[in-house]
């Protein structure tokens, strides 16, 4: 697991916590944009199995445009807050995500919104059309 996000990597004690919750006998990235790129593109991750956890889209958009493949992105959670406007139960966005998340669909990503493995992974356009933000 790769959590990459910069105040995190830059706090010992949400740090702590993160790793905590990852399940026994799983390796554990907490790092910043710039680390994560970095090893991703020094091939540090080569031939292995790597789930990459951001906060936002524009992050993913960010790797993307720093060389970095993401075949997919799935949305899980993306809280409602006050610029935000719910499309989903589990997924609010704003103007900037969803100009975002179009991007990357642009580039041939194929962003979905799961929340859970027992919830059906559908793509994330189904949401973006019905919204009427």
């Amino acid at each position: 697991i790769m959590v990459i996000d910069d105040a995190v990597a830059a706090n010992d004690v949400e740090k702590m916590l993160l790793r905590s919750a990852a399940p026994e006998g799983c390796n554990t990235s907490i790092l910043s944009f710039e680390k994560a790129s970095a090893n991703i593109l020094a091939g540090n991750y080569d031939g292995q199995r790597v789930l990459i956890l951001l906060k936002t889209p524009e992050l993913a958009l960010k790797l993307m445009n720093a060389g970095i493949a993401l075949p997919q992105l799935n949305i899980g959670n993306m809280s409602n807050k006050d610029d935000r406007r719910q499309i989903k139960r589990s997924v609010s966005v704003n103007d900037a995500e969803i100009a975002a998340i179009n991007a990357l669909l642009e580039k041939g990503v194929a962003v979905t919104a799961q929340m859970t493995p027992e919830e059906p992974n559908a793509c994330i356009t189904t949401f973006l059309k019905a919204d009427k933000g």
